[in-house]
């Protein structure tokens, strides 16, 4: 699925905010502070919020005050998230809303909506609705419907009202509307890779997915290496493209069982470890085999992907990003880099200012001077460095 927009009320900086039309590739610029983060900190308020509980999640983002610190300042109201998703250009528009407010000092879901809306016009049909732990959830297929008086409900009560009615009903094959949103949520992808991480050796194992810090990058090599020769031959390729001098990349195990993620020079006999190699060569190495996994995550949403790189490097990682989405896996990256935002098309690009204290997003294909510079061949990096984001400043 991709999601087509999102909608923030009272979630931190974002008093009132909707950004609709997202494409498969979205770059978010702003100056520090002005939300970029926590536009990504709402992915993995969901995800934690669909792994644990809304107590939890909230926990995670505000400290032990919760919802007071993540309800945006002098706000009175609940946080509200609404996003919306398609799974085609002709499948149905599917909205999943969630409000959250405190009772007690204990913070509960006031209102969970999942519903589909087949064309244009007409009431959308509810699938799931639940109110402080109790509601409905339609339990036949949608597909399968073509009247709204098809849909069979049942009645439920959760153990909590902290819980998300998606978590429990997503692991029932008989709830298939909240099962394919709850797959989605659970299999987004927040990447914050830590370099220092990635290189000291690991106690043998098995992964098939670069983890958010990128600790396990040694065991993905091992299990592309093995499983998926020609994957990781094409990362090979590009890498040496993109790094002189690296020829050859592998893992191997130790007689200790510990994996060893290995780096060779063309000009030297025997390769060397992870922990000799630069700060860009690992990092280059660690989103080429993000980005080429065999299962791209639905959303990928990554920090500042420039730090470390060779600016030079920076516009083809923008088009592995670009290749990435479409292949199926929907991506989100902030920067602050004029080199990786000159290799970004018109249509991609939103910034972010703060107003009053508060966070608005604007796009710059909306802007009429942005984009007759584009027309006559400027680029975006150049645009933003020269001021023509309002309030975006990048110094």
């Amino acid at each position: 699925m991709k999601i087509e927009s999102i909608r923030l009320k009272n979630f931190k900086a974002f008093r009132d905010v909707e950004i609709i039309k997202i494409p498969k590739m979205s770059i978010f610029v702003g100056a520090n502070g002005s939300g970029k983060t926590t536009l990504f900190n709402v992915f993995s308020f969901l995800k934690d919020a669909l792994t644990d509980n809304v107590h939890v999640a909230l926990t995670k983002q505000g400290g032990s005050r919760g919802f007071q610190e993540v309800r945006s300042r002098g706000s009175d109201g609940m946080i509200e998230i609404e996003l919306q998703f398609r799974q085609s250009e002709v499948a149905p528009l599917v909205t999943y809303s969630l409000k959250i407010n405190e009772i007690d000092g204990r913070p509960i879901i006031e209102r969970e909506i999942l519903q589909y809306r087949r064309g244009s016009k007409g009431q959308p049909w509810r699938f799931l609705d639940f109110s402080r732990g109790k509601g409905q959830a339609v339990i036949n297929e949608p597909e399968q419907v073509t009247e709204r008086t098809e849909l069979k409900r049942e009645e439920h009560e959760l153990k909590s009202p902290d819980i998300l009615a998606l978590k429990g009903l997503a692991q029932f094959e008989k709830f298939p509307a909240s099962k394919a949103i709850g797959d989605l949520l659970e299999n987004w992808h927040i990447s914050d890779f830590h370099i220092q991480l990635a290189r000291p050796e690991r106690e043998s194992g098995y992964a098939e997915h670069l983890s958010k810090e990128g600790e396990n990058l040694s065991l993905v090599t091992e299990y592309l290496y093995k499983r998926h020769p020609e994957i990781f031959q094409k990362i090979i390729d590009k890498l040496k493209r993109r790094v002189p001098g690296i020829s050859e990349v592998d893992s191997k195990i130790t007689e200790e069982g510990r994996v060893l993620l290995r780096f060779k020079d063309g000009e030297f006999k025997d390769p060397f470890l992870a922990r000799y190699v630069s700060d860009g060569t690992i990092k280059m190495f660690a989103y080429l085999v993000l980005l080429h996994d065999p299962k791209p995550h639905p959303l990928l949403c990554v920090e500042e992907p420039e730090n470390q790189l060779y600016p030079g490097l920076l516009s083809e990682l923008a088009e592995e990003f670009r290749e990435y989405a479409r292949k199926g896996g929907q991506v989100f990256v902030s920067t602050h880099s004029t080199d990786f935002l000159n290799g970004c098309e018109l249509e991609e690009v939103f910034w972010l200012k703060k107003e009053k204290g508060y966070t608005i997003v604007k796009r710059a294909r909306d802007d009429e001077q942005i984009r007759a510079y584009m027309k006559d061949g400027d680029k975006l990096g150049y645009l933003w460095r020269q001021g023509f984001f309002e309030g975006a400043d990048p110094l």
